[in-house]
């Protein structure tokens, strides 16, 4: 198991859950299952990458593809996080299905998207070259169990970039 694979396949459920609400159409109540279930995956999957893969990073990386190295990765990962929690907590506010819930549900899909395409860019390609295999497996196990404990959700709370890179400087 290694950390950038389990990573990737979180992204790839999270497109395919995305694709799955473009099938269903305006119906609420198929719908809202279908949404709370990515919503719940897109926020504890941007959390464990905050408490266990961007720490390591910060403690390994060098950057790669063109950032300018771990500490910008991570700040940009975050404000993405963000972004992503400022458009579930706006899904919240409309009924689902309705046309400012699916404004706040691409909002969501936007920010996902652009913050996948960076990340896999960036970040992973980081780790992938900096990261021993042992630490890949070691943190992947570490990911899987903390997004299990968490399949229910976790409060949707934003984190300060700045704040959060030096409360993780080695």
């Amino acid at each position: 198991m290694d950390i950038t694979e389990l990573i990737l396949a979180d992204h790839r459920e999270q497109r395919r859950m995305f694709a799955l609400l473009d099938e269903i159409g305006d119906d609420p109540e198929r719908l809202g299952p279908v949404w709370h279930r990515l919503a719940v995956l897109l926020e504890v999957h941007a959390d464990a990458e905050e408490r266990l893969f961007y720490p390591r990073l910060l403690a390994v990386g060098s950057g790669a593809g063109d950032s300018a190295g771990p500490t910008e990765e991570t700040k940009d990962a975050i404000r993405d996080h963000d972004d992503i929690r400022d458009a579930l907590r706006e899904t919240g506010r409309h009924p689902v299905g309705s046309q400012d819930w699916w404004k706040a549900v691409r909002a969501a899909r936007l920010a996902n998207s652009d913050h996948m395409a960076e990340e896999e860019r960036e970040a992973l390609a980081d780790f992938r070259r900096h990261a021993t295999l042992a630490e890949r497996h070691e943190l992947a196990v570490e990911f899987a169990v903390y997004e299990a404990a968490n399949s229910a959700g976790v409060p949707l709370r934003d984190t300060d970039p700045d704040r959060y890179v030096a409360g993780h400087a080695g």
